[in-house]
């Protein structure tokens, strides 16, 4: 079957001013039916071409002029591509001056992020551990990482979806002290209504995604 692919994006905004901070780029397929889903292997399409991608997602977005953050997400199973750092950085290159941040989806080893923050932040690239608290990304797994990233990304959906949605403000509490020890910045998903922006603006969380501002779509 012949599938075409494309970026979705979602806005991420800035609660502080109401601007658009920037956009998460997620990767979707098209079948011939027309239909739009997720790939189950993100890796189906080379790095390369997904970084094409990107670039004309940016120029779209007029990111550069706009000076707005693209983040793409990466797994471990392409961060550890030998081929996936260097296309990342020649991105960054090509879209040059809009910044490019690259939210990590599974806690790698202390040495992988190791390697990865230190030739990213050569080029001004951003590193972020995201759903921090679930998956993979528990405190326990990540905490030796920190020291290491730039932002942390907390999704309130993750914790909906399993039925712990009471615990959302207890673990949301924990996670900005922990942005705090370490001088991270954090962003908020999973902003649904006004309650959620009531509880982020408690926490002094600003940057801000959710389907309030916009569920993903194309450019």
């Amino acid at each position: 079957m012949d599938y075409t692919y494309r970026f979705f994006v979602q806005p991420q905004v800035n609660q502080k001013d109401n601007s658009i901070f920037g956009y998460e780029v997620l990767l979707r397929k098209q079948d011939k039916n027309g239909d739009w889903t997720i790939p189950s292997d993100f890796t189906e399409i080379p790095i390369d071409e997904q970084t094409c991608l990107i670039e004309k997602t940016a120029k779209a977005l007029e990111t550069a002029a706009k000076d707005k953050v693209l983040a793409f997400n990466l797994n471990n199973k392409q961060a550890n591509d030998p081929l996936t750092i260097g296309a990342i950085i020649t991105l960054k290159k090509r879209i040059n001056p809009a910044a490019l941040t690259i939210e990590l989806t599974e806690a790698p080893t202390l040495p992988e992020i190791k390697d990865m923050s230190t030739m990213l932040h050569q080029y001004g690239i951003d590193l972020v551990l995201d759903d921090v608290g679930t998956g993979s990304n528990t405190y326990i797994n990540i905490k030796h990482l920190l020291p290491y990233v730039d932002q942390i990304k907390f999704a309130m959906q993750n914790l909906r979806m399993s039925g712990n949605a009471e615990k959302i403000p207890e673990c949301l509490s924990f996670w900005v002290n922990q942005a705090k020890k370490y001088c991270l910045n954090m962003i908020l998903e999973g902003v649904e209504d006004k309650s959620d922006q009531t509880l982020a603006e408690k926490f002094g969380i600003y940057i801000q995604q959710g389907y309030l501002y916009g569920k993903p779509c194309l450019v």
